[in-house]
């Protein structure tokens, strides 16, 4: 009897040692698990937090997300300090918009958005990014599958790869670290909520729908706008070019102001109070580029090379001959409601 219970006890060691190993599951494993469950998925409702650390002040805000089979998305942005300037991306059937229920604009993109940049709140977008870095390392926790894959940023190459956590039970997404090439987690997404969701109709995904559901508010005048908007903001990064020329033109909205910045990268920025347009216009201005995401929540609308967007109750066009659309990103996001002189 003494001798069987070595024999014994090894035995239960060693198969011990077969279950543990044959409950962890592969690199190959997982990324198969994730593909097929966003192939099959009907739909998936998320809400996110997004911190970003790119300016000199910590930017965080909401984002909810709807998704529908087919290829039909609806990404709400939330800035608690920029109330109206809360927009809206949509892609249905029709193409790809931008919308700020707040202005009643929207523009209208013939773009491949999400499938030609990296989203790192979209499911699918982090499943694309961990299938195609095919030398992307794999590790485990206790509670997490852990990608650390390269970025597909076409407006920002300063930020090259990502930490994907997936939770071990439900292969759902956890959370994402952004890096830059220091790794500094510049970009952090903290998914606090993700259900599958069968019963997300088309309607959900029209244009005028959802424009039709911001908030109701009293009416504001285009001169109030421009009384509210009437502090001049200045971009941070302007990549070594000096402003030379500011001039101010008086609009029927309020104050147009145009600057001229010369150097080795030359620049023009035009700013003036958002106008919000009446009801009854309701037409997408069409564009042909693509949405770009700038620090902060705002989404622009990038076309050549010109970059127009809305933030805290002004709207900004960028131009240049020079600045790539890299560039042009970098500008745009340094400019903020703290960066008036």
């Amino acid at each position: 009897m003494k001798k069987r219970f070595p024999i014994l006890l090894f035995v239960l060691v060693t198969m011990m040692i077969v279950i543990s190993a044959c409950g962890e599951k592969s690199k190959e494993d997982v990324v198969k698990k994730l593909s097929q469950q966003a192939e099959e998925m009907a739909g998936y409702k998320t809400d996110v937090t997004m911190t970003m650390r790119t300016g000199k002040e910590e930017q965080k805000y909401q984002i909810q997300i709807w998704h529908k089979k087919e290829d039909f998305y609806k990404v709400k942005l939330h800035n608690e300090e920029d109330e109206k300037g809360n927009q809206i991306i949509l892609k249905n059937k029709n193409g790809v918009y931008v919308l700020t229920p707040a202005l009643n604009k929207s523009f209208k993109f013939q773009s491949d958005w999400p499938e030609n940049t990296s989203q790192p709140y979209l499911y699918a977008s982090l499943v694309e990014d961990i299938k195609k870095d095919t030398e992307g390392e794999f590790t485990t926790t206790e509670n997490h599958y852990v990608f650390k894959t390269k970025t597909n940023y076409q407006n920002n190459k300063t930020l090259p790869s990502q930490e994907i956590y997936f939770d071990k039970k439900t292969f759902k997404p956890v959370m994402v670290k952004v890096f830059d090439q220091d790794m500094q987690a510049l970009v952090e997404v903290q998914f606090n909520d993700f259900n599958k969701a069968d019963g997300l109709k088309k309607e959900d995904f029209d244009v005028d729908q959802n424009m039709a559901m911001a908030p109701t508010e009293a009416p504001v005048s285009n001169m109030e706008e421009g009384n509210q908007a009437n502090a001049i903001l200045y971009p941070q990064e302007t990549l070594g070019a000096e402003l030379v020329d500011k001039q101010e033109v008086q609009t029927d909205e309020g104050t147009r102001v145009i600057m001229t910045y010369q150097g080795e990268k030359s620049f023009t920025l035009i700013q003036e109070p958002a106008e919000v347009e009446p009801t009854s216009a309701g037409q997408a201005v069409p564009v042909s580029g693509d949405p770009v995401q700038l620090t902060g929540g705002t989404v622009g609308a990038m076309s050549g090379q010109r970059l127009r967007w809305s933030q805290s109750g002004t709207t900004f066009n960028l131009a240049s001959e020079e600045l790539t659309q890299e560039e042009m990103v970098s500008v745009a996001s340094s400019i903020n409601s703290h960066s008036s002189k």
